[in-house]
């Protein structure tokens, strides 16, 4: 799932993606502009892609994340803005189902 961009074209880049995870902001960008987005991400063009298939166990995965320090540091840190993000909109939830009652 892509997430956490910084404008509007790194998602225009991401357009045929299934999941993304977009801000509020860059939505009002998006919404706001004219520019038809073209699809960059299909099954057709990942096919016809010149790429060499890896596959991996979960034990070498995981020893191939620990030896890539951004990776596993941006991974760590998007895991607890999730969570921070979770616990603000469960909070923001519950706060507006109780002035509902």
């Amino acid at each position: 799932m892509g997430a956490s961009f910084r404008n509007v074209g790194e998602i225009k880049a991401l357009a045929g993606c299934d999941l993304l995870t977009i801000s509020p902001k860059l939505l009002e960008e998006l919404d706001s502009s004219n520019k038809e987005v073209y699809e960059s991400l299909t099954e057709k063009s990942a096919r016809k892609a010149d790429v060499e298939k890896v596959t991996v166990d979960e034990k070498t995965f995981r020893w191939m994340l620990n030896e890539d320090q951004m990776a596993s540091d941006k991974l760590s840190e998007g895991i607890r803005k999730f969570a921070e993000d979770s616990r603000k909109l469960e909070k923001l939830l519950k706060e507006h189902l109780s002035k509902a009652k």
